[in-house]
């Protein structure tokens, strides 16, 4: 694997786990798609750091339990604008 995805990987994992963010929220801060970070995260990280893989892996599954959640309010508000208008 070459050395600068490696870096990113590092990289993106840190960011994750600094700000508790989602997958989306990381790949438009880093301006790659959310494939690549997936791809980063799940599949290269636990090569290079398993120890910051499962740091990781612990954010992505409060993220992924918590997914619902978010959906509902980001409707919720959603309809909330459309009636003021």
């Amino acid at each position: 694997m070459k050395k600068y995805i490696e870096e990113r990987a590092v990289e993106v994992a840190n960011y994750i786990i600094e700000n508790n963010a989602t997958v989306r929220q990381t790949a438009k801060v880093f301006g790659i798609s959310k494939s690549t970070i997936h791809m980063d995260i799940v599949h290269r990280l636990p090569g290079i750091n398993p120890n910051l893989a499962k740091e990781v892996r612990k954010v992505l599954d409060v993220n992924k339990a918590e997914r619902h959640i978010r959906g509902g309010l980001a409707t919720k508000e959603k309809y909330l604008h459309q009636k003021d208008i």
